[in-house]
């Protein structure tokens, strides 16, 4: 029996969030914000972090520096019950640092990679892919020494007897490549609307999702307060939000993939994955930060059969 249900393969920074209704500008201009906050960061450790709320049991493997930001990700990922290991530390370079500016439910960022992108899938040996049930990635187009070999990582996965999902999140170059042989070997894949409509380049969502199903397994896609769409073969099926009162939205599309892939590692029926995902990330809303409003299991199920 695997001793972890999911292994999250991914990057490793800390956050840096602050709220105001400002404009930045240049010529040194000082603006006044409302808040700050330094908490977890990075869409892979977010996810992590809500999967184990979720009562999962998660290991996960990235690369950090030995430095203030490093340790701050580690002490948190540890006392959340994230198994950090296989995390490798380096003591000459710099772990990332993202500083998000929100306004309202929306938000600029501006991220400093540092060692965000230096894990390699020769880095995730079978006896780490042995001791799970399940392999997950992040940020993929920020992870880019990971990405010429994750489709033979994934393949590498399935054969050990693993399941394997994707949350590409957004491409900054916005070119969208390098699809089809690694979607061959993703169950789920779990992008939102705008991703998912630039990877298949459709012009709707449903249309979508049939693509991304067809060339994977399952696909689960994110529309923030409008709820989800799920799709396997044929087979769609919608999910509406709850009503919350916002706060933050950084990390809201992680917190879904951990409500969607408790339910896919339980065998739930897609409707009631996307059910509880959509709760999740609603739920994860209401408190700064990408982690300190996630939910417990017991939390969320109370609004998944209304």
């Amino acid at each position: 029996m695997p001793e972890f249900d999911i292994l999250v393969t991914g990057e490793i920074n800390p956050d840096l969030i602050l709220t105001g209704d400002v404009n930045p500008e240049f010529g040194q201009v000082e603006k006044l914000v409302d808040s700050s906050t330094l908490t977890v960061g990075s869409s892979s450790a977010i996810f992590a972090l809500g999967a184990a709320r979720l009562g999962l049991k998660v290991a996960f493997i990235g690369v950090c520096g030995d430095d203030v930001f490093g340790h701050f990700m580690l002490d948190e990922m540890q006392k959340r019950n994230v198994d950090v290991s296989n995390v490798i530390v380096r003591p000459d370079a710099q772990t990332g640092l993202s500083v998000i500016l929100n306004r309202d439910a929306d938000r600029a960022i501006l991220t400093h990679l540092g060692l965000i992108a230096e894990l390699q899938a020769s880095d995730v040996s079978d006896s780490l892919l042995r001791q799970t049930r399940h392999l997950h990635v992040a940020s993929y187009f920020l992870q880019t020494k990971l990405q010429p070999d994750l489709p033979a990582l994934f393949q590498r996965a399935h054969s050990l007897g693993l399941t394997t999902s994707l949350d590409t999140n957004y491409d900054p170059s916005e070119k969208w490549l390098g699809f089809d042989e690694l979607l061959s070997v993703t169950d789920v894949i779990l992008p939102n609307k705008t991703e998912a409509l630039s990877i298949t380049k459709s012009g709707d969502i449903e249309s979508a999702s049939r693509q991304l199903a067809c060339k994977s397994k399952l696909a689960a896609i994110k529309f923030g307060a409008q709820g989800a769409l799920a799709c396997s073969g044929n087979n769609i099926v919608q999910s509406e939000s709850i009503s919350v009162k916002v706060v933050d939205t950084v990390g809201a599309g992680d917190t879904f993939d951990a409500g969607f892939l408790y339910g896919f590692l339980n065998n739930w029926p897609i409707e009631k994955s996307l059910r509880l995902a959509c709760v999740c990330g609603a739920i994860s809303t209401q408190k700064a930060g990408g982690t300190q409003g996630q939910p417990t299991l017991a939390e969320a199920m109370r609004h998944v059969f209304e």
